[in-house]
C-alpha cells in the first residue's frame, strides 16, 4: 500500500505481494467460529462485554480501511487482495466478537427499530 504499483520497481512488487491464502484462511477461521454459535437472525448492535465491544471497535477500524484502500484498489494501484482481506477481517473481528461474548455468557443486544 505504501508505494503505488505504478511507481514500484518489480523486485519491490515481489516482496509486497499480498497472497490469496491469508483470505482463504481467515474464511476458515469465519466458518470454524460460526459453526459454534447460533444462527444470526437479527442485526446486533456492538455489546456483549469489553472483550466483544473492543471487537466490534477494530471491526469499525477495519471497515474504515476498507473504504480508504478501495479507491487505490480501483485505480490498480494496489493489489485487488488487500481489499478481500480487509473485508474478510472485519467479517471475522464480527464473528470473534459474538463468539468472545457467548464464551464470556455476555448476552448482544439486538436493534429494535423505534416505533
Amino acid at each position: 500500500m505504501a508505494t503505488p504499483r505504478s511507481s514500484a520497481r518489480e523486485s519491490h512488487i515481489k516482496k509486497t505481494q499480498f497472497s490469496s491464502e491469508t483470505v482463504a484462511e481467515l474464511e476458515r477461521w469465519i466458518d470454524s467460529y460460526t459453526d459454534e454459535l447460533p444462527p444470526l437472525t437479527h442485526f446486533i448492535l456492538p455489546s456483549g462485554g469489553k472483550s466483544s465491544a473492543a471487537l466490534h471497535v477494530a471491526r469499525a477500524v477495519c471497515r474504515r480501511a476498507e473504504r480508504c484502500v478501495a479507491p487505490i484498489v480501483r485505480s490498480g494501484e494496489a493489489d485487488p487482495d488487500v481489499s478481500k482481506y480487509l473485508n474478510r477481517l472485519s467479517d471475522y473481528l464480527f464473528t470473534l466478537a459474538r463468539y468472545t461474548a457467548m464464551k464470556e455468557g455476555n448476552t448482544e443486544r439486538i436493534y429494535k427499530r423505534p416505533e
